[in-house]
């Protein structure tokens, strides 16, 4: 008969283990993760290039690293997998731009640590758009192009929008909206006041949403912007509505005449005074 050796019943504790000794690993491997995703030469250069705050399809970052598509893609998805990198659509496209803000100044620390004299970001042309649409032009019913990223932009250095992540209006960016006229009602429990769409010639994010549309309608109805003929979809800013006028030509008192208190009607003594006079008045009414 063998003899049964008890084990540690159910009452029996078991021994404690080191406190943290469970997660410890888990913030070391995470970091290892990161260093890793960004321990590889094109990798960086990927990241460099997206610095600039722009978003890049994956066929646009093998033509600036100088690597093959497929190449790209494997990198590529080792920075998403690290959260380095976030996908968008639109359309039928895919970029790739940095995950946030907080991502943004990482790298850019880690860049001019490790370059202390770097250049500037890469830039390079990335849309062979008319110059009309990409300096002004409406996507769907809010501000696009040079112009729809100059109101965001604006809109986010005085306050009233937050751009890291998901674009919302802060209490002053609701308060501006109700001052000036833009109302942010009506519109349905689906569509959010502010919200985000990629600019597909700036290659970053503009104001859309409620308050995008409400003040491209808003500056239309005003004439702040007009929609020129023949070139669909684009917009321009009207010039100003009261422009300076060129400055009126001085009077001049016509000399005594030499002859006569009224003046005597000669052509040699009094005509080229009156012509002259005549002449500045023709163009003070064409003025």
């Amino acid at each position: 008969m063998n003899e049964l050796h008890p084990g540690p019943s159910a009452s029996t504790p078991a021994p404690a283990e080191a406190p943290g000794s469970m997660d410890a690993p888990a913030p070391a491997a995470r970091l290892a993760a990161f260093a890793a995703a960004l321990a590889d030469e094109t990798r960086a250069a990927i990241c460099m290039t997206l610095l600039e705050g722009r978003a890049w399809t994956a066929g646009e970052l093998a033509r600036i690293t100088g690597v093959a598509p497929s190449t790209v893609s494997g990198h590529l998805t080792r920075l998403l997998d690290a959260g380095i990198c976030v996908t968008e659509r639109q359309g039928r496209h895919s970029y790739v731009r940095v995950a946030d803000a907080a991502t943004a100044r990482l790298l850019d620390e880690l860049a001019s640590h490790a370059v202390p004299d770097r250049d500037a970001p890469h830039a390079v042309p990335v849309v062979g758009a008319p110059d009309p649409l990409a300096r002004a032009r409406t996507c769907y019913d809010h501000f696009a192009g040079r112009l729809g990223m100059a109101v965001t932009d604006a809109m986010e250095r005085r306050g009233l929008l937050r751009t890291d992540g998901v674009f919302e209006l802060t209490e002053a960016g609701r308060l501006w909206c109700a001052e000036a006229g833009i109302g942010l009602d009506g519109g349905g429990r689906r569509r959010a006041a502010a919200s985000s769409c990629l600019d597909w010639t700036e290659r970053r994010r503009h104001l859309g949403g409620l308050a995008g549309a409400r003040l491209c309608a808003r500056s239309l109805e005003e004439g702040w912007v007009v929609c020129p003929p023949r070139v669909l979809r684009s917009l321009s800013v009207p010039p100003s509505p009261h422009p300076t006028s060129p400055p009126p030509p001085p009077t001049l008192a016509p000399p005594r005449c030499v002859q006569t208190s009224s003046g005597c009607g000669s052509r040699r003594c009094c005509g080229s005074v009156t012509d002259s006079a005549r002449r500045s008045q023709r163009w003070v009414s064409r003025t």
